[in-house]
């Protein structure tokens, strides 16, 4: 996974490929359920849970993974074609559009679902499941925040202390003392920092910041955490909205002020990165000295070859505070599953304190449940990694929800371009209010 666990692939609608010879749910009902999810890192934890839950059920757990492209693409065509998996690891830009195509189980409607208690979770995670209808349509798994990974070797050849990474400010104006860092880090071709007379903005060889990408319309590694900072959110209401916010100078002036480093830069640009960014290469070979990304990545940056990384919170904006947004996947049912009942035990386990502390203890991702993520911060400490900068924010509140709307498909063919051409420099933030007119227009027509 990478930027907003990778960009959304096309929705539901226009999908006719049949996917066959892949799940039970064209079977007859047996002891075996049928689950897939994306992300390899999280394979072997999941496994364990699936052992341990055959063991006390007999229950065979058939676990498929897949890359992310891969993963949405073979699931919506299997949906389509009344096939794939019992049990799916979801994701709520994708689930409203499979909820108002009918392709999920309310797992209010089971036994084993029917009763699950938002307060076992991290506030706001159950919530977000909660479909327009009333139903709920997954059980959390785990939680992503951002914070900011940095090399301290760099750091240090740069003058800083880790001290300076700390209490970091942020405005949308200068960019604060996070602007200042980001200009100390960079260094051009002659040896030239961002911040002494000569730099060469042309010819950058470091840079401060490492990018990953234009970021869409959701923009959770790239600029969220700087547009929430100053009171902005992406939509009217946090759950279930009707209108977008583009157009609002808040979100303008931060994404200036982003894609402005660029120009400067302090962060590479479109054309050195692409469409595709690798921030985890940007960061392992020394070409970004920082890097801002999510929870769901610690594992794969702390263990990169030669680089000594330090963890730190985003930098505090206008509101007095870093805001992270935070997001959570969850475990659905396919509506079309012929084992439901199993599925719907499976899917509580999933969601137990059993399983998410076995998750939990494999030091991948950080669990829903706050048992979860005690065990995964015992497991990343056993490593010798901190990661509180990802949890106080949870912790203090200091979070806004992944934007959870109808339309997820559209917006993002709509937004997708214009946040590149943005971030390319052939139009500049006031295309954002043409979008957004763009994008509220598909919930009028609703």
């Amino acid at each position: 996974m990478t930027s907003s666990r990778k960009r959304l692939a096309a929705g539901l609608a226009g999908v006719t490929v049949a996917v066959t010879g892949c799940s039970a749910v064209q079977g007859v009902e047996s002891d075996v359920v049928d689950y897939w999810l994306w992300d390899a890192n999280q394979l072997p934890a999941y496994q364990a849970c699936a052992d341990a839950f055959e063991e006390q059920t007999g229950t065979e757990i058939r676990i498929s993974q897949y890359g992310w492209d891969d993963y949405w693409q073979k699931l919506t065509a299997a949906l389509v074609a009344g096939a794939g998996p019992d049990v799916f690891t979801d994701h709520v830009a994708r689930y409203p559009e499979y909820v108002t195509r009918g392709a999920l189980l309310d797992l209010e409607t089971l036994e084993a679902t029917d009763d699950v208690d938002p307060d076992d979770y991290y506030e706001g995670l159950a919530d977000m499941w909660i479909g327009p209808d009333g139903g709920r349509y997954g059980v959390p798994k785990d939680f992503d925040t951002v914070a900011l990974f940095y090399n301290k070797d760099l750091l240090a050849e740069a003058g800083l202390t880790e001290a300076d990474m700390q209490n970091l400010t942020w405005n949308p104006q200068d960019g604060g003392t996070f602007e200042d860092v980001l200009a100390r880090l960079t260094v051009d071709a002659n040896g030239v920092r961002g911040d002494e007379e000569g730099f060469d903005p042309q010819n950058v060889v470091q840079y401060g910041l490492g990018s990953n990408g234009a970021g869409s319309y959701q923009g959770q590694t790239e600029w969220s955490q700087y547009a929430f900072s100053t009171g902005w959110h992406h939509t009217d209401e946090e759950l279930w909205a009707t209108e977008y916010q583009f157009d609002e100078p808040e979100i303008q002036g931060t994404l200036a002020w982003y894609f402005g480093l660029a120009e400067k830069g302090y962060m590479p640009p479109y054309e050195v990165i692409g469409s595709a960014p690798d921030t985890a290469q940007q960061f392992g070979s020394g070409q970004a000295a920082v890097l801002a990304d999510g929870s769901w990545m610690i594992g794969t940056h702390t263990s990169l070859e030669g680089i000594d990384v330090g963890i730190a919170r985003t930098p505090s904006g206008p509101v007095g505070h870093p805001v992270s947004m935070f997001n959570g996947l969850a475990d659905s049912i396919n509506a079309q599953t012929d084992t439901p009942e199993l599925a719907g035990r499976w899917v509580a386990f999933l969601g137990s304190d059993e399983c998410q502390e076995i998750v939990g203890s494999f030091g991948v991702v950080l669990p829903a449940r706050p048992a979860g993520t005690a065990a995964a911060e015992e497991a990343f400490a056993q490593r010798g990694i901190d990661i509180s900068p990802f949890t106080e924010a949870v912790e203090h509140g200091h979070t806004a929800l992944y934007p959870l709307a109808s339309h997820g498909s559209q917006v993002e063919a709509i937004m997708t371009p214009v946040m590149e051409s943005i971030f390319i420099g052939r139009q500049d933030v006031s295309a954002l209010t043409r979008a957004n007119e763009r994008i509220n227009r598909l919930f009028a027509e609703d």
